[in-house]
């Protein structure tokens, strides 16, 4: 019997859009024409700094204030749960960077495991992970620039310096606690003055981050010109900042009062885990080197290297800051953008405020240099492929670089900086980054056994009764500490709850079915450790984030029909 058309047209769509590249292929890109070439340029010492660029600074400078506010002392603990996830992920990163040194980051790993729209997926929610992280960044900074030149005399008019979704948020929020009789908490009151302040334009509040935009403009402009003065400019970014934060930890330690860490989480389990996407954040820099892989000088030795020293050194400094702030000041005080000058300040070490001011302005730029460089080189990499127009695989005669797209990436970032809101930009990074990493972490569980060796692996354990153990543990510890956390769960009294508890249930029954799978084709233990946790994380971001990932994810779709779908180089 022949097939109905429909069927044979139906069965050829999904074959090309699950059709992937060969490892081999990917690994020595034999598309890539000479004029589109980087220059190799990076080793290990210049990979680990690119890791610290992006790791430290995103949390220590922008997002911990947010974190030790909603989590108080206890965020210090999250800060280990979520370096352990991403010590599971980076070992997964490693082997596939080692497998494909070639740019791309989790967006080129997809393609050779899962299949073109995976991939096109991945690629579609790292600039989640990217361009709207780096708008999260770009607002730190101008934060960081305020208070310095604040603290030289130097006052810059509020409505300039804030973004307008921010100061919009607080007003409502600020005008809802009066009403209910409730104080203001200063964070809160900062920005609403700035919208009861700014001039208005008819009915329309002229608010802009104008430090944001000419920061973002300028490191755009630094990152059109070459990898190497990228490269040196970061060494020496990372260099100071790492200093300062040993600092700020010595010189911090000696004031920290241990009735601040009481009680130690204010808030609960629900407080602590409302820092994810904060602490998340903080962490997301490693992949930043998987990016760099065509501008390395030996990337299947020095890739897993840079991830992995840039990983261990970040979670050592996160976790001891985290520690000496809360005891430094109540947590309380520390949901603001300057906290770490607020901090200091409250203990009458003034004179610091200006040395800190001036570390945070360096470390958020070290940052904005780092991911303003890793975006480009994952569309180049699709641009090649033919997911993107091939504007976007151009690569600049003299400097070596993606030009066309990095001037993209920097004016997606720019403008949206202007007025977009930290907070809201945060969570849906941290969203698309769990995402990214998770199928990393799958991919490598699907990489077939006969394929190129790689130099470095992740260690082989077995999950075959590691991992149902763990989780039955971990069930067991949930239910003894409460007794109707199960039966809490599965009850939908009202809409709301029904929306709070969904993800939690989707996330029991993936975890069951992962168990599953490792008890069955006794699979490795790492990669499914951080694919669970990865997926965990997700679930600690809320309802709405998860609404706004869909979406997100729909519009990536329906982009790829449109366009990535008949122009891939795999379709001709």
């Amino acid at each position: 019997m022949h097939q109905a058309p429909n069927g044979r047209i139906t069965k050829m769509f999904w074959k090309n859009i699950c059709r992937t590249k060969s490892l081999d292929a990917a690994a020595h890109s034999p598309d890539v024409e000479e004029h589109q070439t980087l220059s190799k340029v990076l080793n290990v010492k210049d990979l680990t700094a690119i890791g610290i660029a992006a790791i430290i600074g995103a949390g220590v400078f922008s997002s911990i204030g947010r974190a030790c506010f909603n989590g108080g002392p206890a965020v210090s603990l999250l800060f280990v749960f979520t370096a352990i996830t991403c010590a599971f992920c980076a070992l997964c990163y490693a082997e596939f960077a080692s497998r494909v040194p070639v740019s791309g980051s989790a967006y080129t790993y997809a393609y050779v495991t899962f299949g073109e729209l995976a991939a096109w997926i991945i690629g579609w929610n790292l600039i989640m992970e990217y361009a709207i992280g780096n708008i999260t960044v770009a607002i730190a900074w101008s934060s960081n620039l305020t208070s310095f030149l604040g603290g030289l005399g130097i006052h810059l008019p509020s409505y300039l310096t804030t973004s307008y979704m921010a100061a919009q948020k607080a007003h409502a929020e600020m005008t809802q606690l009066l009403a209910l009789g409730k104080e203001v908490p200063e964070s809160v009151m900062r920005y609403a003055d700035v919208w009861q302040t700014a001039p208005l334009i008819g009915d329309l509040h002229f608010i802009l981050n104008i430090p944001a935009f000419v920061g973002v403009s300028l490191i755009t402009a630094l990152v059109y010109v070459g990898i190497k003065e990228s490269k040196n400019m970061t060494i020496l970014m990372v260099a100071f900042k790492v200093i300062v934060v040993l600092f700020v930890i010595i010189i911090g330690a000696f004031y920290v009062n241990p009735a601040n860490w009481v009680p130690f989480a204010p808030n609960g389990l629900s407080g602590v885990m409302k820092g994810v996407s904060a602490v998340f954040f903080a962490y997301i820099g490693f992949d930043a080197v998987s990016t760099a892989a065509e501008e390395c000088k030996d990337p299947q030795r020095d890739l897993p290297k840079g991830m992995i020293y840039s990983l261990l050194i970040c979670t050592g400094l996160y976790v001891a800051i985290s520690v000496v702030l809360t005891g430094m000041v109540n947590y309380t005080k520390l949901n603001v953008g300057d906290f770490l000058v607020v901090a200091f300040q409250s203990v009458g070490l003034n004179w610091l405020g200006g040395i800190l001011a001036l570390s945070a302005v360096i470390a958020t730029t070290s940052v904005l240099l780092v991911f303003q460089l890793a975006q480009p080189r994952i569309w180049m990499v699709m641009g090649r492929d033919g997911l993107l127009p091939k504007k976007f695989a151009e690569v600049h005669p003299k400097f070596r670089t993606p030009a066309f797209a990095t001037l993209v990436m920097g004016f997606m970032v720019a403008f949206p900086a202007l007025f977009l809101d930290a907070e809201l930009a945060t969570d849906m990074n941290s969203i698309g980054t769990l995402f990214a990493f998770a199928a990393v972490c799958a991919g490598i569980l699907l990489i077939p056994k006969d394929s190129l060796k790689p130099k470095f692996s992740v260690p082989y354990v077995s999950g075959k009764i590691w991992t149902p153990m763990i989780l039955l543990t971990i069930a067991t510890v949930l239910y003894w500490n409460d007794n109707n956390i199960f039966a809490n769960l599965f009850s939908f009294a009202s809409q709301a709850e029904f929306e709070h508890n969904l993800p939690y249930i989707v996330f029991i029954g993936l975890a069951i079915l992962v168990s599953v799978l490792s008890y069955l084709k006794n699979l490795s233990l790492i990669p499914v450790l951080g694919l669970l946790s990865c997926l965990y994380l997700m679930t600690e971001l809320g309802v709405a984030n998860w609404i706004r990932f869909f979406v997100w994810m729909f519009v990536g779709v329906v982009i790829y029909l449109a366009y990535g779908y008949k122009n891939s180089k795999l379709n001709k």
